[in-house]
């Protein structure tokens, strides 16, 4: 039953991260990488820890509104 309830809450919490997601991706404020150019793996992990932040601060926002 613990497994059930532990998919469960992990399902709950990917839903909550995809709908969060655009408003996250507003609040970080990051630029598109430019056409034909990739990001090298340490600005991916620059702009994945802004991401995280950027989450954070979004989930705040949308608490903060509902009370």
């Amino acid at each position: 039953m613990s497994t059930e309830s532990s998919a469960e809450r992990q399902q709950q919490k990917v839903r909550e991260f995809m709908s969060l997601l655009p408003l996250t991706l507003a609040v970080a404020g990051l630029p598109d990488c430019e056409t034909g150019k990739h990001f090298n793996e340490g600005q991916m992990e620059a702009r994945a820890t802004t991401i995280r932040s950027a989450y954070k601060i979004a989930r705040q926002i949308v608490h903060e509104i509902v009370k």
